[in-house]
Parts: C-alpha cells; structure tokens; sequence
C-alpha cells in the first residue's frame, strides 16, 4: 500500500501528461483542467489502495479516463446549462492564464503534430467514435501497451487490439482522402 503522504512527490509528475490526454478527450481547456483536477482528487483519497511497484501513470490514466466516461456519458444526459452572469469574469480567467498554460500543456506529441499538417490529423482523431479514440490515444499518443490500456478502460485486450485496429483503419481512410486532395498521393497508387 501507498502512502499519502508521497502522493505529492509521486503522482504530480504526471500533471502535464494526464492534461494533455484530457485535452484530448474534453477537447476544452477549462474542462480538462477539471477533470485532472478531479482526477487527482480520486486519486488522492484512494492512494492508500495503490500497490506500490505497479504502474502509478496507468493507475492515474484509468482514474482520469473512468472519470472522463462517467462524467461524458452524465453530461449526454443533461441539456447544456451557462451562466451568463461569470462570462465576463471567466473570458478575464481565460485571457491571464490562457498563453501561460498553453505552453506548459503543450507537450512533445503536439509539438511534433504542429510540424504535420495538424489540423487534418487532430480531425482524424477527434472524429473518431469515442470507443476507438480513446485507445488510440493511449496507444499512439501517451505510449501505453495494450495491457496497460486494457487495464485503464477496464476492457479485454482483444477488444483494445480490435479497437486499435479499426481506430487506425478509420484515421488511414480519413488521412488518405486528405492526401488525394492534396495532391500527394502518386497517380494510380492503390487505396490501403
């Protein structure tokens, strides 16, 4: 068992990396700025169940992707709410902190996805089903191998290998017919 009292020195190190995958998957700042929040808070409060010598970044990603799930499949339940009394005062937020945190989120995966063409690869991405995007970004994105990935979304390994399959299968189609219209497809090459 984990002590709490190293929760700080052990799990903050992941900070940048677990906000980086919930921009991924919020697609909204102030958002995935909650959700590591709230990660973190899970994680504090269960740090005494963690078993120390195991995968600490695993056990924080499922933590932040359940919570994601739980929180994604409450909030397709619930109209859209805004309160249009803090606007102001949160357009104000966003504004101080925006170019500070924006570069700290910014991590090597984005830098190297800005000298592609990254509008059309991060489309690729996010317009895959939610069920194949996640395992692809954990996969492709933040490294995990497929047991890892399985114990996060709490799924057979099959299936993560499967969806991983058909999440490629779906971006490849998607990106070649980015390069079609780009003209960088040779003529008379065959469609993968």
């Amino acid at each position: 068992m984990a002590d709490q009292a190293d929760f700080e020195r052990d799990a903050m190190q992941y900070t940048r990396q677990l906000y980086s995958a919930a921009m991924r998957m919020t697609r909204n700042p102030s958002d995935a700025e909650d959700l590591v929040q709230e990660t973190y808070l899970k994680a504090y409060r269960a740090y005494h169940t963690f078993q120390e010598g195991t995968n600490l970044k695993a056990w924080l990603y499922r933590i932040l992707t359940n919570t994601f799930i739980n929180k994604y499949r409450r909030e397709s339940r619930r109209p859209s709410e805004v309160d249009l009394g803090s606007v102001e005062d949160l357009y104000l937020y966003r504004r101080i902190g925006s170019e500070e945190s924006a570069e700290a989120a910014r991590t090597t995966e984005d830098r190297v996805l800005e000298g592609l063409v990254e509008s059309d690869i991060k489309k690729a991405v996010e317009d895959l089903p939610e069920n194949f995007r996640l395992p692809v970004l954990l996969a492709d994105l933040e490294g995990f191998s497929y047991k890892e990935i399985a114990e996060i979304l709490d799924i057979p390994i099959g299936t993560v290998m499967s969806r991983l399959h058909r999440g490629r299968k779906a971006m490849q189609k998607s990106l070649w017919e980015y390069a079609v219209k780009r003209g960088l497809v040779p003529e008379g090459a065959e469609r993968p």
